[in-house]
């Protein structure tokens, strides 16, 4: 299942992540994004369901015509956010903590538990 993720601003004012369904012309999954404040010049990005506190899992659907706009580019780490808020499974990019199986068998292919 390929997934085509977009941030948006709805016109409600509302800045929410989801999956973007072309067939029905709608925004799936949705989550709120929200900016907050830290310190002096830095923000943090939270990731909530949008009904919450109302609704504790990311879902629902907005149909493409309650969009005003939407952000040419979403950063790769926010749709890592999403996907991981999404599905409650982490992602990761940097693989450098693990080390080479033991053995005479050098591949690295296979599990490491």
């Amino acid at each position: 299942m390929a997934y085509e993720i977009k941030m948006v601003k709805l016109v409600s004012g509302d800045t929410v992540i989801g999956n973007y369904d072309d067939e029905t012309k709608s925004l799936k999954d949705i989550a709120a994004v929200q900016t907050i404040p830290v310190g002096g010049s830095g923000v943090q990005i939270a990731i909530l369901p949008f009904g919450f506190p109302f609704e504790d899992e990311i879902g629902g659907e907005i149909s493409s015509d309650k969009i005003l706009y939407e952000y040419t580019k979403v950063p790769e780490e926010l749709k890592n956010k999403y996907l991981e808020a999404k599905s409650n499974i982490k992602i990761t990019s940097n693989l450098e903590g693990l080390t080479p199986p033991s053995g005479s068998n050098q591949s690295g292919g296979g599990l490491i538990l």
